[in-house]
């Protein structure tokens, strides 16, 4: 059978895609099998080495992988491309990290008279008929879609977001494929359960196919945060939000290359908003952008805000965010047992584990002292770099415990969460006490910083 392409030669029948994936992974599979059958006649410092050609070789197989795709799977490389961690050494990393970026910037190139037809095949009229005026320059472009700029008859400016054709089918085909990705990835965090998170991950980026979910994300969020001090959910237009479209107000402000450049004040400023943003969406309402991503925030000229983007969205129960708090305060009371009691009845830590109950909380510190350490932090790049490595690379002195241990999906997207905003702040270079901010949700300390008490007020009138 001759695979299918779409008009930008992106093959999107499973069968080809599942060749070129399944072709990286072989690939990989043979150059582990042959370290560990030379690694017995290496000294330390050749095995050294040959762990760290190993993580190269292991890095570039699903780079390879990501970018033969151009839907979901791209996706999840824009993730380690935004990331800037160690995935590699690094002597290696300058070189890596450029093929993360092409990822990055690798949205599909699609002539306007292309998106125009989604655009009136979801309204089912002609585009001149629902708008008043439509700009056919994109403002911005995603792994799926692609932004507009309109006005609407009333005059009020609004964003467009459209899909691109046929993503949904290639999203699928590369959903289908994410087994084998999964499986590259458990070399270097080996205690992953690829179906249960498979499972989890084509749940979430099957439901940003639906605009019309994203825009009932988005309604939810924006009425949560309608009048907060700090933070803007822009508004959506309901009655123009479809299943391949989603429109909502306009909002015009500086993006986030021109924020790092900002005084250092300003910054910390901005970096406790997105913290408490991420954080507090996930730890007070319980909802969340899965994507705490640099090109999902811009700073508004009144000093406030706005967040974007809320396809890749998660809902926990009240009881996953109690026992992550619970976490946190047993590590913070250094209750060794307590904290892995919770890890082993989340899941966290499989029945095959051999380690002490003291070997878990140090591990746990390692990955949230950053916001668990009653200090002023200054957050920057090889912070976020080194927590990654203690998260889930070979190189992390918790490794040989991360073969007994997993991740459950309904932690999953938290984590996710967790480690972008951290990249975002390291990027911002923001500095505060990250710790004291935390304890508002932690344990519903009081605010000591102007935004906590601007914010407390806000919350108090809503309530």
């Amino acid at each position: 059978m001759t695979p299918r392409h779409d008009d930008e030669g992106i093959p999107t029948s499973r069968l080809s895609r599942s060749a070129r994936v399944g072709r990286l992974a072989a690939g990989q599979a043979a150059r582990q099998l042959g370290t560990r059958a030379t690694n017995v006649a290496r000294s330390e410092d050749g095995k050294r080495k040959a762990l760290e050609k190993r993580q190269v070789e292991t890095a570039e197989q699903i780079v390879a992988a990501l970018g033969t795709m151009k839907g979901a799977a791209m996706k999840l490389g824009q993730v380690m491309s935004f990331l800037d961690v160690g995935l590699v050494p690094e002597e290696y990393r300058e070189e890596f990290q450029l093929k993360l970026a092409a990822l990055q910037n690798a949205a599909p190139k699609v002539a306007f008279k292309d998106m125009k037809k989604v655009l009136e095949g979801e309204y089912g009229e002609k585009l001149d008929a629902v708008f008043q005026s439509f700009d056919p320059m994109p403002i911005a472009a995603a792994s799926i879609g692609q932004v507009y700029r309109a006005t609407l008859p009333d005059g009020r400016d609004v964003a467009v977001k459209v899909q691109y054709p046929g993503v949904a089918q290639a999203v699928r085909a590369d959903m289908q494929n994410l087994g084998m990705i999964l499986r590259l990835m458990r070399s270097v965090a080996p205690g992953l359960d690829p179906k249960a998170l498979g499972d989890e991950i084509r749940m979430r980026i099957g439901e940003e196919l639906d605009y019309e979910l994203e825009a009932a994300n988005q309604r939810s969020l924006a009425r949560i945060y309608k009048g907060h001090p700090f933070i803007v959910v822009p508004d959506v237009v309901s009655e123009l939000s479809h299943e391949k479209v989603v429109v909502s107000e306009f909002v015009d402000g500086r993006g986030f290359e021109e924020i790092k450049t900002l005084p250092q004040e300003e910054r910390d400023r901005l970096g406790e908003i997105v913290f408490r943003f991420y954080f507090g969406c996930m730890y007070r309402h319980r909802q969340f952008s899965g994507d705490p991503h640099p090109g999902n925030s811009l700073l508004l000229r009144d000093g406030r805000m706005a967040f974007l983007d809320f396809g890749l969205f998660k809902r926990i129960p009240a009881s996953v965010a109690e026992r992550e708090l619970a976490m946190v305060r047993a590590s913070l009371d250094s209750d060794a047992g307590a904290l892995a009691a919770q890890l082993r009845d989340a899941g966290f830590v499989l029945e095959s584990a051999r380690y002490s109950d003291e070997q878990l909380l140090e591990q746990f510190r390692d990955l949230t002292w950053w916001y668990t350490t009653d200090e002023v932090v200054a957050l920057d790049p090889e912070i976020a770099t080194q927590v990654m490595i203690d998260m889930s690379d070979p190189r992390s002195r918790h490794f040989a415990q991360m073969r007994h241990e997993s991740m459950p999906p309904d932690h999953l997207f938290g984590r996710r969460l967790e480690v972008l905003t951290l990249a975002v702040l390291g990027q911002l270079r923001a500095r505060n006490n990250w710790f004291r901010i935390a304890q508002e949700w932690i344990d519903g300390a009081e605010p000591e910083t102007e935004l906590g008490r601007r914010e407390a007020e806000f919350l108090a009138r809503r309530a």
